[in-house]
């Protein structure tokens, strides 16, 4: 029996993939707990409708994240923190890092920042923020003495 997952299912297959499965387990557990539908052609339609679908908004995901790389490259965040000697009392987070980023119309996910250690010397330090898979733009983060 072909049916199309409708989910991921361990040792059967990804989401989206035609697979040939006994009668039985097709019918009385996959389709029975909605985790497969029969592969016919009305659904093989749908499917491959879906699937260009997808592909379509991962490309336009992917220019996005290459505009917004090349827009980051060029920025420069400064923060102003309290320091005494060259010694920073506290430290710039990755929260604050994604604050700022969403002031400069820039929406980053905190976990995608690369560089996740708090940022506690002065100067300019380099933070590498992945935007999609393989696209990894750098942002120069300045600690600056109040």
């Amino acid at each position: 029996m072909k049916v199309i997952l409708l989910a991921d299912v361990k040792k059967v297959g990804k989401k989206g993939e035609i697979v040939d499965v006994a009668d039985g387990y097709g019918r009385n557990f996959l389709i029975a707990q909605k985790l497969a539908v029969m592969a016919t052609a009305g659904s093989v339609d749908v499917l491959n409708k879906q699937q260009e679908q997808h592909k379509a908004q991962q490309e336009m995901l992917k220019q996005k994240a290459m505009e917004d790389a090349k827009k980051m490259e060029s920025l420069t965040l400064v923060f102003h923190v309290k320091a005494q000697n060259g010694k920073v009392f506290g430290a710039v987070s990755t929260k604050q890092i994604v604050d700022e980023l969403a002031k400069e119309t820039i929406k980053v996910d905190k976990k995608k920042i690369l560089d996740s250690v708090p940022i506690q010397s002065l100067g300019v330090t380099n933070v590498r923020i992945e935007l999609y898979k393989g696209i990894i733009a750098t942002v120069k983060v300045h600690l600056k003495e109040n």
